[in-house]
């Protein structure tokens, strides 16, 4: 686990694929997620993201859970939920702008999640994150930066619509003279301008 940069001060060792069916069996409770939380380990925290109601979870608390992010893993898993709970374009913004590692991670990892479940948003809705991944292509930080690079890739391939917006902003990535945004340009455009993702999208449907 720690050579996948995953924390492991407080860890049992035990594998998401153990974990996440063992969630299905239990069911969402909030009492509990609360309680599993607050334990501090990481398989706790997990479960806890696994089965937890978004229904309950408001802006306060979302900043809470944020203040003890310290592994990309369970910041992925968090930001689904905050996703779910319906909290993107609040906390997008304001997650970007936090300087601490983890929590700006947050933002990007939100945004890709996004841009493959809400289904049913509108494309057009995606744009405005475009400039916030430009803003923030230049952080060093190697989870922020990976985060970012995949927050642009899901925009672009999300559809026809949004390739294009995010074939540019990658483009202009590529051309920077800081080398972080470089290499998301870069790798952005090598997917992007993939023959897999130039079929998938000319071949998925346009929303009425």
């Amino acid at each position: 686990m720690a050579r996948f940069g995953i924390n492991t001060d407080k860890a049992f060792g035990v594998s998401n694929a153990v974990l996440r069916p063992f969630a299905k069996t239990l069911g969402r409770n909030l009492t509990r997620a609360l309680e599993l939380w607050d334990s501090g380990w990481r398989e706790a925290r997990l479960l806890a993201l696994f089965t937890d109601d978004p229904d309950c979870l408001d802006l306060a608390r979302a900043h809470a859970m944020a203040h003890d992010f310290n592994s990309w893993e369970i910041v992925d898993q968090a930001s689904d939920l905050f996703v779910e709970a319906g909290h993107l374009d609040v906390l997008a913004p304001e997650f970007a702008a936090d300087e601490r590692e983890f929590v700006r991670r947050t933002a990007f990892s939100m945004i890709a999640l996004a841009a493959v479940h809400l289904k049913k948003r509108n494309d057009a809705e995606f744009l405005v994150f475009l400039p916030l991944i430009e803003r923030h292509a230049t952080d060093p930080r190697n989870f922020v930066r990976k985060a970012v690079n995949w927050a642009l890739r899901q925009i672009g391939k999300r559809s026809i619509v949004l390739h294009g917006p995010a074939f540019e902003c990658a483009r202009t990535l590529a051309t920077s003279d800081d080398k972080n945004a470089r290499w998301i340009g870069r790798d952005a455009l090598r997917e992007l301008s993939s023959d897999k993702v130039q079929t998938r999208l000319k071949n998925k449907p346009r929303p009425a």
